[in-house]
């Protein structure tokens, strides 16, 4: 496997551009040596003005065409929305190919990639696609909690109708197995309940007895150190506390709440059961402060870390 990092410029009128250049020039000779970033040259050379970066970009971009680049930064268009979209597909193509061993994804706009015709619910449903991949989850990952979800970008009322046992336990299989690569002997397990209080024996919803329980046991059938459902208004702050290595999810909110309370700033999401590595930054194109050379690169720092440690198959 390739130890080249490949990171991904993002939306070229947000905040991308910049922290991969900020990312880029803070690393060592060496890890320099092993980054590439999908994107846009004269977009890149324009982020390093932004911030003021002193960093040579000759032989650490794949430059693909963008009409009329440097975009206006801060602005949507379907420009910029194909522009991402066409970073993140050769990044796909090469880690396919082996070229890059894991690829780190700044952030794309939703509307913006939608508009270029592109109809994805985000990164996770376009590497999907891309890959060929029958699913992925999405993990939320901190120094101490780490969360993976059973759903993400659906409606509420969909969110609970997909609660299905099958799919709450595929969950807790591709959490399991993720824990597992990152140097977890025996991850401990824990699955959120749905409804408050588990739904005190039916009182407040029958999804948690009916569904949740019953993929429990089989996780635990299978040999896993898997608990729930427990009460989703105390698992994370027991996971937080050391209790367990990973807690289940059921819906998007319900675990990137939690996460983003105590590592708004660090946490990195990354996709489990494609094909490929991926792991990315946990926040959105900021647009409203696109170009000031402001852009915090910490959480893009941290997802090249993750990334690493992946490549290595260390602990995280």
């Amino acid at each position: 496997m390739s130890d080249i990092i490949g990171i991904t410029m993002g939306d070229p009128a947000g905040v991308g551009p910049e922290i991969s250049v900020k990312a880029l020039g803070e690393m060592s000779a060496a890890d320099r040596a092993r980054t590439l970033i999908y994107g846009n040259r004269a977009t890149l050379e324009a982020a390093k003005a932004a911030v003021g970066a002193d960093v040579d970009l000759e032989g650490r971009v794949v430059d693909l065409p963008i009409e009329g680049a440097p975009l206006p930064w801060g602005q949507l268009s379907p420009v910029a929305g194909d522009a991402a979209y066409r970073f993140i597909e050769k990044a796909v193509r090469d880690a396919q190919a082996g070229r890059i061993g894991c690829i780190v994804t700044a952030p794309i706009n939703k509307e913006a990639l939608n508009a270029a015709g592109h109809h994805y619910d985000g990164h996770t449903g376009l590497l999907r696609s891309l890959t060929g991949a029958e699913a992925a989850y999405m993990v939320l990952a901190s120094d101490r909690l780490k969360v993976i979800h059973v759903t993400t970008h659906v409606s509420l009322k969909d969110a609970i109708g997909r609660a299905s046992k099958d799919r709450i336990l595929a969950t807790i299989r591709a959490g399991h197995a993720h824990l597992r690569r990152i140097g977890y002997d025996n991850p401990r397990i824990a699955v959120a309940g749905i409804n408050p209080h588990c739904g005190e024996n039916g009182l407040f919803g029958t999804e948690d007895d009916l569904e949740i329980g019953p993929a429990v046991a089989a996780a635990r059938a299978e040999g896993m150190d898997v608990q729930g459902p427990i009460s989703a208004d105390t698992v994370f702050h027991r996971a937080y506390s050391g209790a367990f290595d990973l807690v289940v999810a059921q819906y998007h909110d319900q675990g990137h709440i939690p996460v983003k309370l105590v590592a708004f700033d660090t946490a990195v999401n990354v996709s489990v059961e494609l094909p490929i590595d991926r792991t990315s930054v946990d926040h959105g194109t900021a647009f409203d402060i696109a170009g000031k050379g402001i852009a915090d690169h910490g959480n893009m720092n941290s997802a090249i870390a993750y990334a690493r440690k992946l490549l290595a198959g260390k602990r995280t």
